[in-house]
């Protein structure tokens, strides 16, 4: 028996297939700012959603983040959630607005309120043009010419923003939001390398970088 093997053309279709799959690596790391662009946009708007539904059900903790009386509304939200790309991947950053409403009672608005109640930062209070302060104190009036200083402002708020953002991202994003979105399912499935074996065969490095873009670009928050 006789056989006759074409070894020119083995090696080119071995060495198109190694090409390829550097190429697929390539490009599914040049595939990766496309896939942070897609995923950093999304994941922010679940975290606001997220952060509005903590707050509604516990006004107490996250009132301060929020105009009053509008704990846990889109408008009435006193925080920005930014996120930025670069090698290291993606990184989010939230930032603490100035409020501009005014609560019952008061003549101006308590501007740095978020800043100050998260921080749980003691605030004084001096009468300027009335003679004296007043306020209450368990249901009674008490009148002061003095200054009065507020060691916790905020109350339960301290550290409660954090404390929420901490909890997406090492619970909720960790357990839930990986498998929901659909991207954990999408990375323990690289089947795309395989559908597209035969055109590396006869193409090569290109129709790796082709296929390894696609696959990690494509990689979205399916919600």
């Amino acid at each position: 028996m006789k056989m006759n093997i074409d070894s020119r053309a083995f090696r080119k279709d071995m060495n198109n297939i190694v090409q390829y799959s550097f190429g697929f690596l390539e490009g599914a790391q040049k595939g990766k700012t496309v896939m942070y662009r897609t995923l950093g946009a999304g994941v922010s708007k679940i975290m606001y959603e997220y952060i509005d539904s903590n707050a509604r059900v516990s006004p107490a903790t996250l009132h301060h983040v929020y105009e009053w009386s509008e704990v846990g509304t889109p408008q009435g939200r006193l925080f920005d959630i930014d996120f930025t790309i670069s090698n290291l991947g993606l990184t989010f950053k939230t930032n603490l607005q100035q409020s501009t409403s005014i609560k019952n009672g008061s003549r101006v608005p308590f501007y740095d309120k978020a800043k100050i109640m998260e921080n749980g930062i003691a605030v004084t209070i001096t009468p300027k043009k009335a003679e004296a302060l007043r306020f209450e104190i368990g249901g009674e009036e008490i009148f002061t010419k003095e200054p009065v200083t507020v060691l916790n402002p905020g109350g339960e708020t301290q550290g409660k923003f954090e404390q929420v953002i901490d909890t997406f991202f090492n619970l909720y994003f960790r357990q839930s939001f990986l498998r929901i979105s659909g991207l954990e399912s999408h990375f323990n499935n690289p089947s795309v390398y395989r559908k597209n074996l035969q055109s590396g065969k006869k193409q090569g490095r290109s129709a790796g970088i082709k296929t390894g873009f696609q696959w990690v670009a494509s990689a979205g928050v399916g919600m």
